[in-house]
Parts: structure tokens; sequence; C-alpha cells
């Protein structure tokens, strides 16, 4: 296809995938050139047919959202990132894309939603269970990075009529959002989320924290992650996608995520960190830990020999599993400040040649790291089992994307919610090192948890109910 995007040449480049296809029954993408069209805004047009939704918005960086599945993949049980890699690999492979001319932003993407453990834990198998990862070639793709912007149709055809079919219908969807984008101002109506009850957190997380803070003072711990959910019950329907376009304000340093599964079934946020990043074999990675309180500007962290310590643990953590893969990351001597929103964090950026790695099996390295699970990470995962009375879910997995070269996205997934017909689970956790405080942990904890909390603009009548139900379960 040539950069024309005229219908008549839609038409030829998708009677060519036709006959690349052989005659034989393949998935066929399409893609167009779209300017100034805003991803995040216009994903619900994009999802008309099917509930499925996903949006990674990194603006000013890349934004795209995605819906629809062409081709998925569910997965339960150990083996999950090798799984998942072959999936994405033979998946893309097969995949004729007649669109040479798209850009990077625009290429086809699987995306891929993992949860924190390869299993359920035993209480929960039977209701709510995450998949240990879940992979979706997604039928529609809009991209934007600057002014430019793609959408993209993949769809399986069997017949030439089918792949004419295709074009017509990416050439209408095209004209559609183009319609759309000139005649109305992207915003959503100013509303509230009324709440029924907002289940209390802190005197049930207290305990928790305080046999973690025994484990990493005994020395039985080097470092705990202890994570809190506080559920919240709705009154009216929340839509994620507001929440997420005011945090592109607010957080604008993070990458804003949403999957969707169904409509009653949302998970979204705001992660500030990178799991991993390869692009061309270049592999990057972040380690992100210790975070000031409400009134640090940085230069109290950046002398808290605590929280210096605890980043340091994480750093080390990372590079040394890199090095066991044979590859020699680099990082800077001293950590950088990184303020997302209200909060500041210590961050130290990891980069290597990925020497022909996969990036799934560098993820399974990673994954969990010591930010989100704690050291050695084989008894912290144990003790978590023990003291989180909830399943993780998706909470601090990895969530992202992999293209057709190979490069490929992974987010640490944080600062986050999920929805579950009328009920919002929000979660957050603490880093226990020797020398952390119960109250300073509380705090820190609560800051996070408001990071979506803040944006649910809760109407003033709308007061919680004190309630004797556990927070966390």
């Amino acid at each position: 296809m040539t950069a024309d995007p005229s219908f008549s040449n839609l038409l030829a480049a998708a009677s060519r995938g036709w006959w690349e296809l052989n005659g034989d029954e393949g998935v066929l993408s399409l893609a167009l050139p779209l300017e100034q069209v805003d991803p995040l805004y216009n994903l619900p047009l994009l999802s008309q047919e099917d509930p499925f939704q996903f949006l990674w918005d990194g603006a000013p960086g890349l934004c795209f959202a995605a819906a629809g599945q062409c081709q998925s993949l569910d997965l339960a049980g150990p083996r999950r990132f090798e799984v998942a890699q072959r999936f994405c690999e033979t998946t893309l492979a097969r995949l004729t894309d007649v669109t040479p001319v798209a850009p990077a932003q625009a290429r086809p993407k699987v995306l891929l939603a993992f949860s924190f453990f390869e299993h359920s834990a035993e209480r929960q198998r039977s209701h709510n269970c995450t998949p240990a990862v879940q992979a979706v070639l997604p039928r529609w793709q809009l991209s934007r990075q600057g002014k430019h912007g793609w959408l993209r149709l993949n769809g399986v055809i069997t017949q030439q009529a089918e792949a004419r079919e295709l074009a017509e219908q990416l050439w209408l969807m095209a004209e559609n959002l183009l319609c759309r984008n000139l005649e109305s101002k992207y915003s959503w109506p100013d509303s509230a989320c009324i709440t029924t009850t907002i289940q209390p957190w802190q005197e049930c997380y207290r305990p928790a924290l305080k046999r973690g803070l025994d484990l990493v003072n005994s020395g039985e711990l080097n470092k705990l992650v202890l994570a809190v959910r506080q559920s919240i019950q709705l009154q009216t329907p929340l839509d994620p996608l507001p929440v997420l376009a005011r945090l592109r304000k607010q957080q604008a340093g993070s990458c804003r995520f949403l999957w969707r599964r169904t409509r009653e079934n949302a998970f979204f946020g705001a992660s500030p960190e990178r799991l991993l990043s390869l692009q061309r074999g270049q592999l990057r990675t972040d380690a992100l830990a210790g975070t000031a309180d409400r009134n640090d500007d940085g230069q109290k962290l950046l002398r808290s020999e605590k929280d210096r310590r605890e980043h340091e643990l994480v750093v080390s953590s990372i590079t040394q599993q890199l090095c066991n893969q044979g590859l020699t990351p680099r990082r800077p001597r001293n950590p950088q400040l990184a303020r997302h929103g209200q909060l500041m964090h210590l961050h130290t950026p990891i980069t290597a040649n990925a020497n022909g790695q996969s990036s799934l099996n560098l993820a399974k390295v990673l994954h969990p790291t010591p930010a989100v699970a704690g050291l050695p990470c084989r008894e912290a995962m144990a003790w978590l089992r023990t003291l989180e009375p909830f399943e993780r879910g998706n909470y601090a997995a990895p969530i992202g994307w992999i293209d057709t070269s190979g490069d490929t996205e992974l987010r640490v997934a944080i600062r986050c919610g999920h929805i579950r017909n009328s009920v919002l689970d929000l979660t957050a956790g603490a880093g226990l090192v020797r020398g952390s405080v119960v109250e300073r942990e509380l705090e820190e904890v609560g800051l996070k948890l408001s990071v979506l909390a803040d944006q649910l603009e809760l109407k003033a009548q709308a007061q919680p109910k004190v309630t004797s139900k556990r927070a966390i379960t």
C-alpha cells in the first residue's frame, strides 16, 4: 500500500493481501493514516461490537487504543511467559500486513495482561479468578504519537470478498472518527460517582504491617511489600475513561492503562514503573522504590538512609538477575528523583543489550521485582500469600504489548483499580525494610490509594459509612 490514503489504494492493498494468503484462511491487517485523533477519547467508538477495550496512554508519547478480539489466549498455570511469547510470535508472523509504510507506532500489536501469581489462591479458584496471562490480537487499533495517527483493522478472512469488506469497514470507521473529531471537543460531561459504602482499611492493614516489620527486623526477610485493598461500593456505574483522561494531566509522567474484558469488568490505572522496554534489541528497565512523604520536595528522600537502602536492594536485585542471564546491565551511580502527581520516588534506569533474548523471557526473569514483592523473592511471595487476605489478580503484574518487530513495552500495574459490576477495588502497597515505621507506611499507602480515589469526585452527601467488614477481603 502506498502512502496515498485513497479508497482505491486501500481496496488494491486488501486484494493483494488476499492473494498473499494464497486463498487460505488467515489474518489480514490494513491501516490508514489518521491525523489529530485522540485514541483515549475515541475508544468507545471502536468498541461498539465487542466489549473488549485496551488503552495505553503514554501521551505526550505513544498513545493507542484497541478494541475487539481478532485472536486471543487465556492461560492458567506455569510456563505462561513461554506460552505467551510463542503465541505472540506465531500470531504476528502469520498476520499479513499490507501497509509497509506504517511507522513503528502503528505496527500490529499483541496486547498482554498477566496476573501477579501464576496460580490463584485456593480460596479464589471458584470465583473472580484472573487468568495467569491474557493475550489479545485486537480487531481495531488506533494510535497517535505527536500529531501523527494511524487506524488499523485486523480480520480473519476466508475469501476475497471478505478482504474487500474489511477495507470498507476500515474506511468507514476512519470517516466516522474524523467526523467525530470535527464535531466535538474532547471532553466528558462533569459527573460524580456516588458511593454507598467505602470500606475502611487502616485498622485491618495495621496488624499485617506489624507482622511484616517483625519479619524484616528479625532478618528473616530483607524486604516485604505488603498490599492493602480498599473496596468502594458504587451506586452508579463508573466509566474509567474520564478518570484516565484526568490522570493524563495529573500523572503526566505515568502510563495510563485500561484492560476491559467485559462491560462489567475493567482494570485500569496510571503506572509510574516500567518493567521493561525492548526496542531494536536494547533493553531498559526501571528501579522505582523509596517514596517521599507529603511535605518532602525530594531532598529529604535523597538523604534518607532507609529509603536509599530500600532502593539499592531493588537496583542490585535487578542488575544481578540480568547478569545471571548473561547480560551486561548499565546503571547510573546515584538514583534520580521522579515525581508522579503528589508522589515522589527514587528512580534508577537500568539498560542493557538484550543479546537476542525474547522480551517475555526477560519479563519472566524480572517479575516480580523487589519493588512489588520483596527479598528473598520466594520467601517474600509465600508471606504475601499468608498476610494478604485477598487475591492480587492483575495488581503489580506486567501489562503491555509486543509488536511485529518484537519491540515490547511492559509496565508494572500499580496505582490501579479493578471494577467488577458495582464494586471498585483500589490496591496499593508499602515496601517494608529495617527501619520502616507503621505510621509512615500507612500514610504512604493512603497517598497511593488517593491517586485514583481523588479522581472519583465523590458527592459531599455520599459520606463513607462505618462498617465492621474487613477492609482487605
